[in-house]
């Protein structure tokens, strides 16, 4: 394990120890300073809860209104809460239980479900197959998880009608719900929350778009068929450490990262976890907040947005005493898409400061670094 330096920064009036925090990248291993000071929860001008129900409203300034948060937020640390979504509260309680009765089966009723059936890492992946970051422990999870299904997307009327050039990214199987047929409802419950985060996901983008000054509908072409993935996290409890640990010597729910396409959309229960590296480099809280959801920036809409919204690390650190589930909705461009720099977002007389790249080719890039940096079996 790399061993992390430290050093001393003036900050506040006092002197506080930083370490370096190493993690993967597109572009190989990057590093992050961070405060060596107490884990604190996030502030309302860090993590800002907006309430997007104007989003689905016919008035044009409602709309821009929720765009307008939306991003000061993406232009900050990259995360907010959601509220008034439309996601009635029992589809995520009903997913969340139906996930614990999966997950606390014997541990060879799961491996019916095993990854090793899949060309594509979806299905279950049991307890320490998975290292999302190489410079920190094993994840502390378990992990069901599949990729975006056409049958289930309300918007195509006949999977068998796609058109070829989009239908040999789509990566889709069925073991891993003839795995679980044992469970009545689970299907049906998994299901159901993933389409509820789609439509929500799909509303978002729009407010994205009108976020950067484009038109509402400049994306629409690229996500119809979108790369819209579930992974469904089991955390059992972690020993919580003493004292501020560097990294690598304490274990880590899921370690620290970033996400591969434009955006997650994250339930989580009421146990907590979720941390999120600050602008300051400050380890803060996303607490749970009841009806809400989680949204995180991720790096492929930094990319095109030249740096403007920001893909912010974040691990979970289960301590609560209990187990922890989440359910994070990962949602991205068609893979068979590309997008540049969007105009835009350079500024007169700027530079665009990345090349364009298909999605499959940056997803791709970012599991062939964590596979080639350390052990990785998840994402």
């Amino acid at each position: 394990m790399a061993s992390a330096s430290v050093d001393k920064v003036q900050m506040s009036g006092g002197t506080n120890s930083t370490t370096q925090l190493r993690l993967s990248s597109g572009n190989g291993p990057v590093s992050r300073t961070v405060l060596k000071t107490p884990l604190r929860d996030a502030l309302p001008s860090e993590i800002p809860v907006i309430d997007i129900s104007g989003i689905f409203s016919a008035s044009r300034d409602a709309r821009v209104n929720v765009a307008r948060q939306i991003r000061d937020a993406a232009t900050n640390n990259g995360f907010f809460y959601i509220k008034n979504h439309g996601i009635p509260l029992e589809i995520p309680e009903t997913a969340c239980e139906k996930l614990l009765e999966f997950f606390r089966q014997p541990r060879e009723i799961k491996e019916r479900a095993h990854i090793s059936q899949s060309k594509y890492f979806n299905g279950y992946k049991p307890p320490k197959s998975q290292r999302i970051n190489p410079f920190e422990s094993v994840d502390v999870r378990e992990t069901f998880s599949w990729t975006y299904d056409p049958r289930h997307d309300p918007s195509v009327p006949d999977p068998a009608a796609i058109a070829s050039h989009i239908a040999r990214y789509l990566r889709y199987e069925d073991f891993y719900w003839e795995a679980t047929e044992n469970l009545p409802g689970f299907k049906e419950a998994i299901v159901t929350y993933w389409r509820s985060c789609l439509a929500v996901a799909r509303a978002l983008v729009r407010s994205f778009a009108l976020s950067l000054d484009l038109p509402e509908d400049f994306f629409a072409e690229k996500f119809t068929h979108p790369d819209a993935a579930l992974a469904l996290n089991y955390y059992p409890p972690l020993p919580r450490p003493q004292e501020p640990a560097e990294q690598g010597e304490a274990e880590v729910s899921i370690g620290s990262h970033t996400d591969f396409q434009l955006f997650t959309i994250l339930w989580q229960d009421n146990n907590g976890g979720l941390q999120v590296l600050n602008r300051q480099g400050q380890w803060i809280n996303a607490k749970p907040i009841p009806g809400t959801f989680v949204v995180n920036i991720a790096d492929y809409m930094q990319r095109i947005t030249n740096d403007r919204y920001v893909s912010t690390v974040h691990r979970a650190q289960n301590y609560s005493g209990k187990e922890r589930i989440s359910m994070p909705f990962f949602f991205g461009f068609n893979l068979n898409e590309s997008c540049g720099v969007l105009d835009s977002c350079v500024g007169e007389g700027g530079e665009k400061k990345y090349d364009e790249i298909s999605c499959e080719e940056w997803v791709q890039r970012r599991a062939r670094a964590m596979h080639r940096e350390g052990e990785f079996l998840g994402k």
